[in-house]
């Protein structure tokens, strides 16, 4: 089984952007709890980092077994990745460090979760391991 996981914009500052909501974990870090975690479930794990709405489209159209996603800001406005999603056959997971629907009010509606098979927030780096558990148990149950 192959997993691309997908940062979007700002998550390469992990660890000094707003550590009192992000964590204190670095991207790399955090990499490295998802990667530990994968090989756990014996699940091959990808990542990719990028701030490009384009890019993360064409990664979403890449991906082999099933996708997490963390789109970052592009959750709550961008119906070009909503519909990436929806284009392809693979599960995609949204993933939120912080707990959306406990911030500001702009933030509690994410279009791209409207397209995933579901989404975990609020959990930080567990957020991604969970979401793990789910696509591992949705394609080999």
């Amino acid at each position: 089984m192959r997993i691309t996981v997908i940062h979007g914009p700002n998550l390469n500052l992990l660890g000094t952007r707003d550590p009192e909501i992000y964590g204190h974990d670095t991207l790399e870090e955090l990499n490295d709890k998802i990667r530990s975690a994968a090989a756990e479930l014996s699940i091959e794990v990808s990542f990719h980092q990028t701030a490009r709405e384009g890019e993360i489209i064409e990664l979403l159209h890449g991906a082999e077994d099933g996708v997490i996603l963390n789109p970052g800001a592009y959750a709550h406005t961008s119906r070009a990745i909503a519909d990436g999603i929806a284009s392809i056959s693979v599960p995609v997971v949204e993933v939120h460090l912080s707990n959306i629907h406990a911030r500001e009010e702009w933030r509690r509606t994410s279009v791209t979760a409207e397209a995933a098979v579901g989404i975990v927030s609020g959990f930080g780096a567990t957020s991604y391991v969970l979401a793990l558990h789910a696509l591992k148990e949705r394609t080999h149950p």
